[in-house]
């Protein structure tokens, strides 16, 4: 990974995000019991041992693996970039995979260190983690605005109700057309964009807006697990829809349109304020990060972990260079807390 300057914008982490979960592809290849790096080979060449987790002259190094959300994946490649600024020889592998694909696929089955999820792991997911001996451990990350984009063109739908919403999104007998949600829209096609069902944000949706009780999620739309292809679909039509994490918005707020919401007490723009205070729902929500037990074993993965819940708190980053929500002073000592219980159990093994 390349810098290309001592500040890191928030635009390089969304819209070059891309890049980096290509070149990691090519990393998530380890088949180890435990997760990640834990009980693996390490480095680029493919070659093995214990002692190249550690540098000749004390530095870190050694191989860090991340899959995931795609949430949160912008937030891991900041933290990543500004951990090797200070490590260079630990070599980072991202990929976005969706939450769901990350923990089925990658980290459930010892292949990667860290999942990052934008809603908590769920049991069948814990499951198939301690069958495979791999140990989660929760930790939060931010709060993010999950965010309901139209067209720039689109001067009807700006404000949209959660019955609205449900509406538009079920899989029981859902609208085909904008006059079909309201009389006075126009009567043309709608067309969707959103996540695939392996992605967190799909799952949140269903949960907060659609119920999961309910009919389920319509599967007449564009899915993707890209959120920039999701932003290039409605830029691309006046009668298109999506819906996405915020710091994919907000460094695309010149393309589309945020929606406001409405969930009973009048429309609510989502923001990082409306976020934190609570005012933007149902569709504020905490993003996570899962650290396996056994790669905390490794240097370099608990010295990355604590970087990253150590900057938590960091409002450049975390707010002004991702767009997310930082976590306040207590809210972080309790993810300290937990992780440093976490390392001294990797460790003392």
């Amino acid at each position: 990974m390349t810098h290309e300057g001592d500040s890191v914008s928030r635009r390089r982490f969304v819209i070059g995000a891309g890049a980096v979960g290509a070149a990691g592809l090519a990393g998530c290849t380890r088949q180890n019991t435990g997760g990640g790096s834990g009980g693996s080979s390490g480095g680029s060449d493919g070659s093995a041992g214990e002692d190249e987790t550690a540098a000749s002259d004390g530095e870190l190094s050694g191989p860090i693996d991340i899959a995931g959300s795609s949430t949160v994946f912008p937030l891991a490649t900041a933290f990543s970039e500004l951990f090797k600024e200070e490590h260079p020889d630990v070599e980072f592998s991202l990929q976005s995979t969706g939450s769901g694909g990350g923990f089925q696929n990658f980290f459930c089955v010892g292949e990667t260190d860290f999942n990052n999820a934008s809603r908590p792991i769920s049991p069948e997911e814990e499951e198939l983690c301690a069958g495979n001996d791999v140990e989660p451990v929760e930790l939060t990350v931010a709060t993010d605005a999950l965010t309901v984009v139209v067209n720039n063109d689109n001067d009807w739908a700006e404000s949209l109700t959660v019955e609205q919403l449900r509406e538009i999104w079920s899989a029981e007998e859902p609208p085909t057309t904008w006059s079909e949600i309201d009389p006075e829209w126009p009567d043309e096609e709608l067309e969707l964009f959103g996540p695939t069902d392996a992605s967190g944000t799909y799952d949140y949706f269903i949960e907060a807006v659609l119920g999961e009780e309910g009919p389920g999620h319509r599967q007449d739309y564009s899915p993707t697990e890209q959120d920039r292809t999701i932003i290039r679909g409605v830029e691309g039509s006046q009668y298109a829809m999506g819906y996405l994490g915020f710091a994919y918005y907000s460094q695309s707020a010149d393309q589309v349109k945020a929606v406001a919401i409405d969930d009973g007490d009048g429309p609510v723009e989502p923001s990082l304020e409306t976020a934190k205070s609570g005012e933007y729902t149902p569709l504020s929500r905490p993003l996570f990060t899962y650290p396996a037990t056994a790669s905390l074993a490794e240097e370099q993965v608990a010295a990355f972990a604590r970087f990253w819940m150590e900057n938590t708190t960091n409002e450049e980053v975390v707010a002004n260079e991702v767009g997310y929500v930082p976590l306040d002073e207590e809210q972080q000592q309790a993810q300290l807390d937990a992780l440093e219980t976490a390392i001294e159990a990797a460790q003392s093994n």
